[in-house]
């Protein structure tokens, strides 16, 4: 009997060191850092609400270079940039109101010369 929880506690006591190296090797040693990362490298979702956070900036300022400057962070095609974001929200439930703020900056963005001036 004694040799059975002799051996259970070394099990759990292997693991418990196990752990504790583990977390020592991954906050203290080598902890993962994220330095300088761009909008481009978001996941999809978190894409569509920088974008969303960006025409929602351009209905409070109207400054549309302001929003392509932003908006060129996520991609070079700001039009596009904002309709993927559009179908995103379309397809995973956005708000109403958060798809009209992202037409009013599509729109915005379509209706300016070829030229961005």
């Amino acid at each position: 009997m004694a040799s059975r929880k002799a051996r259970w506690l070394a099990f759990f006591a292997a693991i418990a060191v196990g752990v504790g190296i583990g977390l020592y090797y991954g906050w203290v040693i080598s902890p993962v850092s994220y330095v300088d990362t761009a909008p481009n490298t978001l996941r999809d979702d978190y894409k569509a609400d920088f974008v969303l956070m960006v025409a929602e900036a351009y209905q409070s300022d109207g400054d549309l270079e302001s929003a392509k400057r932003e908006l060129a962070l996520v991609g070079n095609d700001a039009p596009a940039v904002v309709e993927e974001a559009i179908a995103f929200g379309a397809s995973h439930g956005y708000a109403s109101q958060d798809l009209f703020v992202l037409r009013e900056l599509l729109n915005a963005l379509q209706s300016q010369p070829v030229g961005g001036g």
